[in-house]
This record gives structure tokens, C-alpha cells and sequence, in this order.
């Protein structure tokens, strides 16, 4: 039996970053990080693999991180936890006793099993391993007509990159719009038809009723009769937590499979904390159940439980998930933090809306200038901001990281108008329009139109 200190299932985002905080904050300790993989894929970079990069090998994150923390790295699938005696069994039926465990064991893709024909040849769901997805590669390279189950980031993405490859393409999706959870009907109708004028066929409102084929998949069929012809399918509907080793070892799970933890990531032992998409996530304004899996999440996590694992030393209080998202198509960047308009109103909120467009250079004239569209929801009588969309050049891309912490930190219309910032022609728009203020102005005179009118001047 080997002991170690710190014992990491997983290996990903939320294992690599656990582990190198740790390290940071309690020195000379012991620590191992368990993964079942030779390589560890970048999770978002996946699309990208199949028409920008054409290569797994150029998405993999490199263990230069661990190596260099002096992490023990091993390469071996956990089979067994035994909280009670603090022990983990491997598929190699190797044994670790820890003084404390962190579970990173991350999330599996949603399979449709309800659909018949899920399971025929060239039917591929998006598992994050690289031999796996060298197989969708090269199957892929063959195939001509694609379709893509789920219009969510994950099929959305996938499409987008396929149809760089001359490939014709659909995208099936059962909600009215692609990207719904994320943007408001404005925004994904933006996305919508980009992809539309790129060749790209979307089916909104549309059911998958069976995929067809003997073998091999060879055509769709909707809930209406109709049928569409198809080479390979990509099934993007989203993931799941992949919690089963703690729910065998008798920590506590949420009703979707996710492991319960608390504000510091600690699970119903004490001694065994989670991160990533296998833990359960709260949406930061409901304390409600949310399936926002995000890697961007897994590292806000895993510094938290890095830090607390062995004491509490960071005190936190955890609001829950903001949801922050980016994402890029055909040259356009679409951004989105907190809740949308129509969720907004769903849990009941009373909202102020701040709308504005401008030019990310300025002048609007220079090489390269993008069109702005920004959109901040605000709680009506308290101000504070609630939500944020925004699309144009790359910079919104951190635009966005501002406003996920204007959320987290309760900031007001006025106070966003009024921030200051830091413009130059050649890189943001102009101090007397840039985004984030002017959106808010527009929030702050929609109350100051209102105290008008019962003003006499």
C-alpha cells in the first residue's frame, strides 16, 4: 500500500489545479493525482479539433504543471473508495491510503438512449479521451453529410468547425432556439443565422424520433415522418456528473447524480472534497440545482478546495455558479454571465434592461473595428445587476469577466456606469461609449425617466 497526503482522482482541469494550489499552499506535502488517461484533452477545445486544429495532439494539456509541482502522477483507473479506512483501489489493484481525498473525476456525455439507433456505427457521442476522439476523426474525414443532435455550445461548436470543412451539415435541436440557457432570443438569432449563411441547416422545434440505419447509420428520422439522409452523427446533449465511484462509497448525491458539497467543497466526509462537473452546482441568484458544467467552474473550484482541503484558510462564501460563457463563431465573438432576460422573469424578477451598440476601436474607421452589441439585466429597485450578453470582437471576451464579477460582487447601474477604464484607440471602444457604461446609463435613465415624471422644473 502507498500513502500520500493529498490523493487527486482525476486529472482534468479540476485535478491539475487542485493539486498545484495545494502544493502552493501547504509545501513540502505528499500528493498524487490519480487519471485514467495518458493525456488529458483541453475539454473546450474539442470542436475545434475536427476543422481548426485537424489534430488531438494539438489539444492536449501538457503535465508540465504537475511535473513541475512535483506531483506524482499516476496513470491508473480508481475502481473503489473506502471512506471509512481511507483507502482507494486502482484497476491495477494498486492501494493508496490518504489523509484527504479530492474527487475531479468529471462528467460523461449524455447518451440518448431513448433513441433507437443511438448505438449504430458512426453514431459518436463527445468523450474526452484522445484515442476515442482520433476515431471520430478520422471517421469524420470520410463521412459527407454530418448531423448534430443538440444545439447547446457543445453542438453548435461542433457544427460550426465541421462545416469548415466543406461538409454539409445539421444541426437538430428540440428547444425553439439554439444556445437558449445561455442568450436571449436576439443573440441566438444572431448565431442562428450565421450559421444558416454558412450552409449550415438548422432544425429548431425539431424531434429526433429514431437514428436509421442497418448497421452503420444512414438517415435521421424526425418525429414528423421526414428523414434525412446522414453519413455520421454527433450527439451534443450535454453531459452528465460523473459521480459513481463516490455514490458507491456512500457520499452523499443530489438527484441528478452530482456529489453534495458545501461552500468549500467538502462533501458529506469530511475528509473527501469534490470539484469540477462531478460536484453539484447552485445557481448563484436561486440556490436551485443547475447543470452548468463549465471547466472555468471546475478551476474556481479546485483553487477553493486546494487551499481548504487540509484547513480552512480561505474563507468563502459560494452564492453559486454564475454561469459565464464565450464562444466564437465564423469571426464573432457571443458572450453571456448570470441570468438571462427570460429567466429573469421565470423566477420573478422585476428588471431594467441597458442596451448599447458601438465600434470596439474607435474610430469605428480603423482596420479590423467590430460591431458591439451589449445587453445588462438589472434588478429594478436595488439596481444590481443580474445578467449580461454581449457579442462583437474578441475584447468581449473579457468584457464579460468583468461583468461575472460585477455579479458575484452586487454591483449596481450606477456604479458600472461610473467605473473607470482604461481606452486606447487600437484596442476598445471609446471612452465616451464604451460598452459596459454606456449599457448601464441607458439602465440609470430608464429610473431617472420615470422620477421625471413627477418632477415640476
Amino acid at each position: 500500500m502507498k500513502k500520500t497526503d493529498l490523493l487527486i482522482i482525476g486529472g482534468s482541469a479540476g485535478g491539475i489545479l487542485s493539486a498545484t494550489m495545494a502544493r502552493k499552499a501547504y509545501g513540502d506535502i505528499d500528493i498524487t493525482v490519480i487519471r485514467d488517461t495518458d493525456s488529458v484533452m483541453v475539454p473546450c477545445g474539442i470542436p475545434y479539433i475536427y476543422g481548426t486544429l485537424r489534430s488531438t495532439s494539438k489539444n492536449v494539456i501538457p503535465d508540465k504543471m504537475l511535473i513541475d509541482a512535483k506531483v506524482n502522477l499516476v496513470i491508473d483507473s480508481v475502481v473503489k473508495i473506502d471512506k471509512e479506512n481511507k483507502i482507494v483501489t486502482t484497476k491495477n489493484n494498486d492501494t493508496y491510503n490518504y489523509k484527504k481525498l479530492i474527487i475531479a473525476t468529471g462528467s460523461l456525455p449524455i447518451i440518448p438512449t431513448f433513441i433507437p439507433g443511438y448505438d449504430l456505427e458512426n453514431v459518436f457521442a463527445v468523450y474526452k479521451n484522445q484515442e476515442y476522439l482520433d476515431s471520430v476523426l478520422e471517421k469524420l474525414d470520410k463521412a459527407q453529410n454530418i448531423s448534430v443532435i443538440g444545439g447547446g455550445f457543445i453542438g453548435v461548436e461542433f457544427a460550426e468547425q465541421i462545416s469548415l470543412l466543406g461538409k454539409k451539415v445539421t444541426l437538430f435541436e428540440m428547444a425553439d432556439a439554439c444556445l437558449w440557457q445561455a442568450f436571449d432570443k436576439s443573440y441566438s438569432d444572431d448565431i442562428e443565422n450565421m450559421m444558416k449563411e454558412h450552409g449550415i441547416s438548422i432544425l429548431t422545434n425539431t424531434k429526433v424520433k429514431k437514428i436509421l440505419g442497418e448497421n452503420k447509420v444512414e438517415a435521421i428520422e424526425l418525429e414528423n415522418g421526414e428523414k434525412v439522409p446522414t453519413d455520421l452523427v454527433i450527439l451534443g446533449l450535454g453531459v452528465r456528473p460523473n459521480a459513481i465511484l463516490a455514490k458507491e462509497a456512500g457520499l452523499k448525491v443530489t438527484d441528478n447524480g452530482a456529489i453534495v458539497v458545501d461552500q468549500y467543497t467538502r462533501t458529506s466526509d469530511p475528509d473527501v472534497f469534490a470539484v469540477g462537473d462531478c460536484a453539484e452546482k447552485k445557481c448563484f441568484f436561486t440556490n436551485k440545482d443547475v447543470s452548468v458544467l463549465l471547466a472555468s467552474t471546475a478551476a474556481m473550484e479546485a483553487k477553493i478546495a486546494g487551499c481548504n482541503v487540509f484547513q480552512l484558510r480561505l474563507v468563502r462564501a459560494n452564492k453559486g455558479t454564475i454561469s459565464a460563457f464565450s464562444t466564437k463563431f465564423f469571426g464573432k465573438t457571443f458572450t453571456a454571465a448570470g441570468l438571462t432576460e427570460a429567466r429573469a422573469k421565470e423566477e420573478g424578477f422585476i428588471i431594467n434592461i441597458g442596451e448599447f451598440t458601438t465600434m470596439d476601436r474607435h474610430p469605428g474607421s480603423l482596420p479590423g473595428s467590430q460591431i458591439i452589441n451589449i445587453k445588462l439585466i438589472f434588478a429594478k429597485c436595488s439596481g444590481v445587476i443580474l445578467g449580461a450578453q454581449i457579442s462583437g470582437g474578441d475584447t468581449v471576451a473579457e468584457m464579460i469577466n468583468i461583468l461575472s464579477l460585477a455579479i458575484q460582487k452586487g454591483l449596481t447601474a450606477t456604479e458600472l456606469n461610473t467605473f473607470q477604464v482604461a481606452t486606447h484607440p487600437l484596442v476598445s471602444a471609446s471612452p465616451i461609449a464604451y460598452p459596459i457604461n454606456a449599457a448601464a446609463m441607458n439602465a440609470v435613465a430608464q429610473n431617472c425617466n420615470h422620477l421625471n415624471n413627477e418632477l415640476e422644473i
